[in-house]
């Protein structure tokens, strides 16, 4: 699959009323797997989603459910989150997700997400800062669970104590913390992970890939079609930077970066006709 392929493959997953997650998540790695076999991925979810049914088997209780969801997914198959080497990009796709069972809370909360979807729970996911959870409502109640720590529920003390792990303290819990989020939400933070995963490594091409991907997601915005043309930029690409940093200034025109981009757009314009 060619590159043209691989972003219309993203692009045809992400479109549409329901976004079939696992499937756009998959095809998210295919810039940097292009021999990927999506369908033999979604096969996989099936298959886990099948031995947590038969463990399962005809209860209907929701706490029922969670705990074999839980049983199959972090004792019997083993996932877990990659606290040892956490920023290493594998963490973020989600097929090596599936593969080397480890990843980071987002990549094994779409993992929970999706197998729970195929045994009839309806799993949400929350955008809780630093570290994404999923939830679901049990007895009229929503109940939180940590894919990245085993499938673990959480109590308000617990998600407390999570935030102060990251924030010092310097943190309380507030309602939108807990809100669940979209699937275009989850889909922008996963990518955006590994935009800045591969920005701090320098490596600008992979970088492109991500943003590439974020403005197929979003095409008006203007952050991603900025940054997608100063990589642009970087990587020698003068006409593609052109025809981002003028887009960008169509869709902010008033930001505080705009006037840094106007004297960046006469240097390119300058170039171009010096080239004549």
């Amino acid at each position: 699959m060619d590159e043209t392929e691989q972003y219309r493959a993203f692009a045809e997953a992400v479109s549409g009323p329901e976004m079939d997650l696992a499937r756009v998540a998959l095809t998210i790695a295919l810039p940097e797997y292009p021999k990927l076999d999506v369908g033999r991925y979604l096969t996989r979810l099936d298959e886990l989603a099948e031995s947590v049914g038969e463990a399962v088997g005809a209860a209907e209780d929701a706490y029922r459910r969670l705990a074999c969801l839980e049983y199959v997914l972090f004792k019997q198959q083993g996932f877990k989150g990659n606290a040892e080497d956490y920023y290493d990009p594998e963490n973020s796709f989600f097929n090596r997700v599936v593969d080397r069972k480890t990843g980071i809370p987002i990549t094994l909360s779409v993992l929970y997400m999706e197998v729970a979807r195929r045994v009839g729970l309806d799993i949400r996911g929350v955008g809780f800062p630093g570290h994404f959870l999923v939830k679901t409502v049990c007895d009229g109640e929503d109940v939180f669970v940590d894919p990245f720590h085993g499938g673990s529920i959480l109590s308000p003390g617990d998600l407390q104590e999570l935030l102060d792990k990251m924030y010092g303290g310097r943190l309380e819990v507030r309602p939108e913390f807990l809100s669940a989020v979209s699937g275009g939400q989850i889909v922008q933070r996963m990518l955006n992970n590994i935009k800045l995963i591969y920005a701090n490594r320098q490596d600008l091409k992979r970088c492109l890939r991500a943003v590439e991907q974020l403005v197929i997601l979003n095409p008006d915005d203007p952050e991603q079609v900025r940054d997608r043309g100063l990589l642009r930029l970087r990587l020698a690409d003068g006409a593609g930077a052109l025809t981002d940093l003028e887009k960008y200034l169509e869709l902010a025109p008033d930001s505080d970066g705009a006037a840094t981009v106007r004297k960046q757009i006469e240097r390119l314009k300058k170039q171009a006709r010096a080239l004549h």
